[in-house]
C-alpha cells in the first residue's frame, strides 16, 4: 500500500518551473529519500506535499485521500510531519517542553478548563508529558529532558527536531536534511535513529545530501534533476546509473562508492 502519492506535481516561481510533472508513490513503512544536485527542487517538492505551497499542478495523496492544498496543519491531522534543514527550536526552553509543544494535536482542553484548573487539564498535562519523554526516548534524548535546549550540542539538537515531530504521532514522517551541517559521528547516530523510526512502522521520507547516510538507509531513491524526476530504484540501481552520476554524483562517484559501503 501505498501510503504517500504526489502525482504529476508542479510549481513554477517567477516563470521558473521548479518542480515539473514529478510523480512518485511511497510504501508504507519505507525510507524513501529524495536526492539531487542543488537547485533540484528537493525541498521545494517537500513543501508541496506538506502544505506549505499549493501546486500549480497535480495533486498529492496521503493514506489514498486527495490532500492537496491542505495547510500543514491539517496534514498534521491527518498524519503527516516534518522537521526543516535551518533549525526550529525554541531554545529558552527545555528539550521535554520543546518536544510537549509537538503534541497541540492531540490537546483536546481550552482556555476555560486551564483558567478552571479542572482534573482533565492534570491529566492531560501528564499523558502530553508522558508521550514528550517517550518520543525523546526514540531518538536517544531522554536524558538531556530537563535541560535547556540552549545548552545541546547541534547532533543533539537535530535529534530534539524529530522527536518533536514524532511527539504528533505521524504515520509519515518527511526529514528535510537531517544532516545538514552535522560531524560523522552525529550522523551515524541520525542513521540510527531513522532505522529505528522506520521499525516502528513509521514510513520515512528523506531529503538529504550525504550520501553515505541515504545509502546506508533507504530503501528506494527518487532522483531529481532541474525541477524533474531522473530516476529511482534501490541505493545499488541509483548508485550505478549512468544519468544519475552524471547528473549528481559526479566524476567522485568512485570515491563516494567506497565511502558509502564502508
Amino acid at each position: 500500500m501505498n501510503i504517500l502519492e504526489a502525482e504529476r506535481l508542479s510549481i513554477s516561481f517567477g516563470g521558473v518551473r521548479a518542480v515539473d510533472n514529478v510523480t512518485l508513490a511511497v510504501p508504507k513503512g519505507m525510507i524513501f529519500s529524495i536526492i539531487g544536485p542543488n537547485g533540484a527542487g528537493k525541498t521545494t517538492l517537500f513543501n508541496l506535499v506538506s502544505g506549505l505551497y499549493a501546486p500549480g499542478d497535480g495533486r498529492v495523496k496521503l493514506a489514498g485521500q486527495d490532500v492537496t492544498g491542505l495547510a500543514p496543519e491539517a496534514l498534521a491531522a491527518r498524519g503527516l510531519s516534518r522537521t526543516f534543514q535551518n533549525l526550529q527550536i525554541f531554545f529558552r526552553m527545555t528539550a521535554l517542553e520543546n518536544v510537549m509543544v509537538g503534541r497541540h494535536r492531540h490537546e483536546r482542553t481550552g482556555i476555560i478548563a486551564e483558567l478552571l484548573h479542572l482534573p482533565l487539564v492534570n491529566r492531560q498535562n501528564r499523558a502530553t508529558r508522558a508521550a514528550a519523554l517517550a518520543a525523546l526516548d526514540r531518538v536517544g534524548l531522554a536524558r538531556h529532558a530537563e535541560r535547556s535546549a540552549g545548552g545541546l550540542s547541534y547532533g543533539d539538537l537535530k535529534r530534539l527536531e524529530i522527536a518533536r515531530a514524532l511527539a504528533s504521532e505521524p504515520a509519515v514522517l518527511l526529514l528535510d536534511e537531517p544532516a545538514a551541517g552535522c560531524n560523522p559521528v552525529e550522523t551515524k547516530e541520525l542513521e540510527h535513529v531513522i532505522r529505528g523510526i522506520a521499525k516502528q512502522g513509521i514510513t520515512v521520507v528523506l531529503v538529504e545530501h550525504d550520501m553515505k547516510l541515504v545509502m546506508n538507509v533507504s530503501d528506494r531513491i527518487h532522483v531529481l534533476a532541474n525541477g524533474t524526476s531522473l530516476t529511482e530504484g534501490t541505493a545499488a540501481e541509483v548508485r550505478t546509473n549512468p544519468a544519475v552520476i552524471e547528473a549528481y554524483l559526479g566524476v567522485r562517484e568512485t570515491e563516494d562508492q567506497a565511502r558509502a559501503v564502508s
